[in-house]
């Protein structure tokens, strides 16, 4: 974890958020049906939005993701930037 989002996913407000929208889509990745286990965000959280809860805490950006959809997003991203 990127140490200026640390105090945002120990929140309050993201723990809530992040359960109420993983139990909205019953545990289920978004992407191959398996178990989520990741409450993912579509547009990433940088240093510029993290105190945007439009970008933050909007269920409308969030994704559940079981860990090798979104190990697979992550690499893809990486592989993006290099």
């Amino acid at each position: 974890m990127k140490e200026y989002a640390k105090k945002f996913y120990t929140s309050r407000e993201w723990r809530i958020t992040s359960r109420l929208y993983m139990s909205s889509i019953h545990y289920v990745c978004e992407r191959c049906g398996g178990v989520a286990e990741i409450c993912h965000h579509r547009k990433y959280i940088t240093p510029g939005n993290i105190n945007n809860p439009d970008i933050t805490l909007n269920m409308d950006n969030l994704e559940g993701l079981c860990m090798d959809c979104h190990n697979k997003e992550h690499k893809r991203l990486h592989k993006r930037n290099t």
